[in-house]
């Protein structure tokens, strides 16, 4: 059922499935937060690549925009990645909120209105932005073992223009090459175990036909505001369970 949920959150928001996974491998399934955050991208690589199949026959997919902030972001997730695998469990984790919270407040908050509405294509988005945004989104998100939507969905919708639901679809072409990237990185220091990985992506997969689904019938400002209360409630969960096991490894040193 849990597993499900990341499927539907990815299919529906274009993001939120590591925001999900991590908490659920590392609370639930009892895995080590770098196992977690390395099984999580594997999940949600899979996951994001079928749902932007299913995005694309919609015509909810930028193609150009995506493939440019996705490689960009491989390059960044790669050596996040490497990274990641050396820090701390516990920092990665408040990390992680950290950035899921200020992510939320933005997309809570909304981008200031501007002549055409959102309706840019992507000829409008310069090559280079594309490219510095998925760079650094990439490295952020390969550290923390998210597939990125949390991140990648308000780039392209507050700072790119792009009409959310578009965000969503184009999003998930862009976790799913930076997952695979940062999970390449992870892999070189982490191991996993393997069938409870490949049991979790299949029920994921499933519960992503259902937001898919869902994506098209929902009005933009709440699809936008529901993913920001969405992510800030999961940082905020995140943040509560990790920062007293910081505190007290402070105290213990």
């Amino acid at each position: 059922m849990l597993a499900a949920l990341v499927g539907v959150s990815l299919g529906l928001l274009g993001g939120g499935g590591s925001i999900l996974a991590v908490p659920i491998l590392t609370y639930v399934l009892g895995m080590d937060p770098r196992e977690a955050i390395a099984a999580s991208l594997f999940i949600v690589g899979i996951t994001s690549a079928i749902s932007a199949i299913s995005h694309a026959r919609a015509a909810r997919v930028r193609w150009k925009t995506g493939i440019l902030f996705g490689v960009a972001g491989m390059v960044g997730a790669f050596g996040g990645g490497v990274v990641g695998g050396f820090i701390p469990g516990v920092v990665l984790m408040i990390l992680f909120a950290i950035m899921m919270v200020v992510t939320a407040i933005a997309m809570i908050r909304g981008r200031k209105s501007r002549a055409g509405g959102g309706s840019e294509g992507p000829g409008d988005l310069p090559t280079v932005r594309i490219l510095i945004d998925g760079l650094l989104i990439g490295a952020a998100t390969g550290l923390v073992g998210a597939g990125g939507g949390f991140l990648v969905v308000p780039a392209l919708n507050l700072l790119g223009g792009l009409p959310i639901a578009i965000a969503v679809g184009t999003s998930l072409l862009v976790i799913a090459l930076k997952s695979f990237a940062g999970l390449g990185g992870y892999l070189l220091s982490v191991r996993l175990d393997w069938p409870i990985v490949i049991a979790f992506t299949a029920t994921a997969v499933a519960g992503s036909f259902v937001g898919v689904t869902l994506a098209g019938r929902i009005p933009e400002q709440a699809l936008r505001r529901g993913f920001g209360i969405f992510v800030l409630v999961m940082g905020a969960f995140v943040l509560v369970q990790e920062i007293p096991t910081l505190l007290a490894s402070f105290t213990v040193a």
